[in-house]
Formats: structure tokens, C-alpha cells, sequence
């Protein structure tokens, strides 16, 4: 009987933890970001093919190169263009500027979730895989910053880091009690996650952007055309970038 009791009353607790976490992670989603006082910030940048590594180049074009560093860049495995790309960029800037600050960027690809014409029924065993790859990538890069603007492949990726804002519930069972504790996976720390919504997307987020928004998963969404905003209140309207 007592044991029993014990059973249900971890599993009360455990659930009540968890609920109370995931509603102060969420509760912070959209909301202005603290300012860091660190002077380097380690940025995850997520790769798409087509217009969407067109449009993140752009955008790390007139940003802070020298904070948000050092860089890890990811695309797809199937997509070797979006990393050339992405190479040529950080080549530039090494000859333009000789920044201050870690300048070890870094080069990845992970797995789709779902390649094109995928059938669903397959992708579920591509999906476990890719949230799998992207567990690894999260531990190795441990980013503060994650930027991506609409492949699915940011998905996976956004997906752990937002497991870890949660953290997890670990316990230890010995004969008669339970000990719970709350603690951070490996030492994983709180990603910032930055949401920006292809130009392309006039009317409606793309299905990478409704998902992100829907979960609240993003720390910031910005879109570029204010009917979007309109549509979508927390989302910030920034204007067109390209």
C-alpha cells in the first residue's frame, strides 16, 4: 500500500514538474531577450536549399559578425550547395575583415526528416532519425543562439533544443523512497531561438514557421510583410530584408 502510494505520488509530482516547466519555457517565447553581457555568442545557423540560404547570407551579411560567433553552420545531407555557399561567405570575410573573437566556424550536415516525395509512412523512421542526429549536433555544439528562416531541417534541431529549455526529471528508487531531482541535460544550456520567415511568405507562414509558432517553440519569429504580422500577433514585423 505504501509503495503504491509512493508510486502515484512521484508520478503527481513528476507530471506537476514538468507541466510548471514547460509553462515557464513557453511563457518566456516571445517575449524581449535579456541582454548578455558575454562578448562572443556561439550561433547555430540552419541552411535551406533554394532562396532560403539566399536570404540567411543576406542576413548575416548586417549582423554583428565579432558577437555572433563563433559559427556552426547546417544543412540538409542531401544539400552540398547551401554549405558551399556558406564557405564562400565566411571566405569573404576573412579577406574584408580581420575579426576579434573565436573564428573557429564549422561546417554540418544532419538528415532529413522527409525528402521530397517521401512517402509518409517512411518518414517516420527518417524522422526518429533525424531528431536522433540532431540530439548529437545539440550536445556537441551547445549553441546560444540557433537562426533559421524556413527548411525543415531547422525543425528536428528547434524540437531538442526546446526538450532542453525544458530539462528533465531524474530520480533514484531505493528500498522505500524515491528522490526526485531536477537537473540540466549534460550541461546543455538555454538556447535563443530566432525565427525569421522567408520573404516569399506573404499571406501565410511556411509549415517550419506555423509549427514554431503554433508550440511557441521560438524565442522571437519575425516576418517580413506586416499582413503577416497581423495574421500572426507574436510575430515581430522587421520589415523586408532582401
Amino acid at each position: 500500500m505504501v509503495e503504491a502510494f509512493s508510486i502515484v505520488l512521484f508520478a503527481v509530482l513528476t507530471t506537476t514538474l514538468l507541466v510548471v516547466r514547460i509553462l515557464y519555457v513557453i511563457s518566456q517565447t516571445s517575449k524581449p531577450i535579456r541582454k548578455s553581457s558575454q562578448k562572443h555568442l556561439s550561433t547555430l545557423v540552419v541552411l535551406g536549399s533554394g532562396g532560403h540560404t539566399a536570404e540567411m547570407i543576406n542576413l548575416l551579411s548586417v549582423m554583428q559578425k565579432d558577437r555572433f560567433a563563433p559559427r556552426f553552420y547546417i544543412a540538409a545531407a542531401t544539400d552540398n550547395m547551401s554549405l558551399q555557399k556558406a564557405h564562400v561567405f565566411e571566405e569573404m570575410l576573412d579577406d574584408k575583415t580581420s575579426l576579434q573573437g573565436p573564428r573557429d566556424t564549422q561546417f554540418m550536415q544532419i538528415y532529413r526528416s522527409r525528402e521530397v516525395g517521401q512517402s509518409y509512412i517512411t518518414s517516420v523512421g527518417t524522422t526518429l532519425l533525424a531528431l536522433a542526429h540532431a540530439l548529437w549536433l545539440m550536445i556537441k555544439i551547445r549553441p546560444q543562439v540557433i537562426l533559421c528562416n524556413g527548411p525543415g531541417t531547422c525543425i528536428p534541431i528547434c524540437a531538442i533544443a526546446f526538450i532542453f529549455k525544458v530539462q528533465v526529471l531524474a530520480f533514484w528508487h531505493f528500498p522505500g523512497y524515491v528522490c526526485l531531482e531536477l537537473f540540466q541535460v549534460l550541461g546543455i544550456r538555454w538556447s535563443y531561438i530566432f525565427y525569421v520567415e522567408s520573404i516569399a511568405r506573404v499571406k501565410r507562414l511556411s509549415l517550419s514557421g506555423l509549427l514554431l509558432y503554433k508550440l511557441r517553440m521560438a524565442d522571437q519569429l519575425f516576418v517580413q510583410w506586416p499582413q503577416l504580422q497581423k495574421q500572426y500577433p507574436r510575430a515581430h514585423y522587421v520589415g523586408r530584408l532582401m
